[in-house]
């Protein structure tokens, strides 16, 4: 899998973010129409997981890829970043309506913010150690404030400081996804990635599901419109974008470029669709200054030369000797490989 260049690999992962918009929304009212959140969450899931299979059965590459994937011995741990997925759809599911989703957005992305410093500073993802310069702590603050801008004028639920912490964790564990999923894609492939993480996250999501219950709805409702079953194919997407991302460009700007393409495309689908609010200045705003935080934490410190006078200060000055009155032999001047003039 090779990386792509960085301008373009912000701009596929902006994308991811406004198919994630559009995911949430649909997710969402689905969930409420058949009476339980929880559902809209696995109808996500299975449909991503049966795009998956059916890209098994007919592309090769797939199941070529699964197969290096089996060869490269990967540890245990690194395939279990679908669980970071099923975490932050289970959380958002019972924190959103306590929380409001402008304190739980906040939190999610100081907690991604911050999961991607980490995880760049540890190594974890395929691009390699990111050192925690300068630049990329600013480029994090920048994120979280830009998205704490955003929710202007958002309706504010209960402030329980133990839920504020689960969103924060919430964060922390798509950071954790981005980096494990982006260690199996250089592995093996970025679909065999894409594969094991619906593999493993549709388990736990249907888990969690049945242990709330989600499955005793009296005889749910499902309504015909065809959009509100399109987040599992928007959820391929999504994953497959910020595979690309975190190999060309780390966790922490992958996860604020995918911020500011979620608050777009959530600005998108307030002046599209019928009763929206329109549009939004503080979202505006917001979804510009985050992608220019990807930027910002991107720019990486020149290394500093030295100036010539300062060079020519370093050179201590050459002494004359009786057997070398025009002092050009001494040890480290520019003339010590120059022949010596004729003696006339």
């Amino acid at each position: 899998m090779r990386s792509l260049p960085p301008t373009a690999a912000l701009a596929l992962v902006v994308l991811g973010g406004v198919a994630s918009a559009a995911q949430g929304a649909a997710n969402a009212e689905l969930g409420e129409r058949v009476g339980s959140p929880v559902l809209g969450a696995v109808v996500n899931n299975a449909g991503g997981t049966l795009l998956v299979l059916v890209g098994l059965l007919v592309l090769p590459s797939m199941r070529t890829g699964l197969a290096v994937l089996r060869r490269s011995r990967l540890p245990w741990w690194c395939y279990l970043g679908g669980l970071g997925g099923a975490a932050i759809i289970v959380i958002g599911t019972y924190v959103v309506p306590v929380l409001g989703v402008a304190v739980f957005t906040i939190a999610q992305v100081a907690g991604g913010s911050l999961g991607g410093l980490a995880v760049d500073r540890a190594g974890l993802a395929p691009v390699g150690r990111l050192a925690l310069t300068p630049s990329r702590v600013a480029g994090a603050l920048l994120g979280t404030a830009a998205v704490g801008l955003a929710q202007l004028g958002q309706p504010l639920g209960e402030l329980a400081v133990g839920l504020v912490l689960l969103a924060v964790v919430g964060g922390l564990a798509v950071a954790l996804q981005s980096a494990l999923n982006g260690r199996v894609a250089a592995a093996g492939t970025a679909a065999a990635s894409t594969a094991m993480n619906f593999a493993v996250s549709t388990p736990a999501v249907l888990a969690v599901a049945v242990l709330a219950g989600a499955f005793t709805v009296a005889r749910p409702d499902w309504p015909p419109a065809w959009y509100l079953y399109t987040g599992g194919l928007l959820g391929v997407g999504i994953v497959a974008s910020l595979l690309v991302g975190v190999r060309a460009l780390g966790v922490l700007r992958t996860g604020l470029a995918l911020v500011a393409g979620q608050l777009g495309g959530g600005l998108l689908l307030d002046l599209l669709l019928p009763g929206g609010p329109g549009l939004r200045w503080p979202v505006l705003a917001g979804a510009v200054l985050t992608l220019v935080a990807s930027v910002v934490a991107g720019q990486q410190r020149r290394p500093r030369t030295a100036s010539a006078s300062a060079v020519a200060r370093s050179v201590p000055a050459a002494r004359s000797t009786p057997e070398d009155p025009a002092g050009r032999q001494r040890r480290g001047s520019a003339y010590a490989d120059r022949p010596a003039p004729p003696a006339g």
